[in-house]
């Protein structure tokens, strides 16, 4: 009977009961569930990973200097942040 789906809610949550394996309190987070990278500010605002600006932070936090393919993508995202700010200011002053 191992991750048979089950229909209902967690008792006393909104949270959806899906296997049976997940934890019923909701307070213990499931083994297999990522780690969370937010800051402890962003998590105080809300924001979670399933917000589009949770989502960048969760990404971005979770990069590793350590690792070449990381550090290009920080470079992508930089880059992806500044041009419109840049292409902006060339147009307004053009």
């Amino acid at each position: 009977m191992d991750g048979e789906v089950e229909s209902g809610l967690h008792p006393g949550t909104d949270r959806p009961t899906y296997h049976r394996c997940m934890t019923a309190r909701g307070d213990d987070p499931e083994p297999w569930a990522p780690a969370d990278h937010l800051p402890a500010d962003a998590q105080r605002m809300g924001l979670n990973r399933l917000v589009p600006d949770g989502a960048l932070l969760e990404l971005a936090g979770s990069l590793d200097s350590s690792k070449r393919s990381h550090r290009v993508v920080a470079w992508v995202l930089l880059v992806a942040m500044v041009a419109p700010v840049v292409l902006t200011v060339l147009n307004i002053l053009r």
